[in-house]
């Protein structure tokens, strides 16, 4: 079943595809990831890598204690 809020949001996407509205309504969230793509797009990757290696450092998993019999 369907939380109540999921379902309104779903009852909106059908209206407006029902209406023919859907592309305007999309328009936004279009704009926004293609602003998000360029962004994305002007750091190098190797950034990315180092950033990744960074958090992996900071929040890596703590050693396993070892066993005491």
């Amino acid at each position: 079943m369907l939380r109540r809020p999921a379902a309104l949001w779903t009852i909106l996407a059908l209206f407006f595809v029902a209406v023919g509205m859907w592309p305007a309504a999309l328009a936004p969230v279009t704009l926004a990831a293609t602003g998000l793509a360029a962004v994305l797009a002007t750091i190098p990757g190797p950034v990315f890598l180092l950033a990744g290696a960074i958090a992996w450092l900071k929040y890596r998993p703590a050693p396993a204690a070892p066993a005491t019999s």
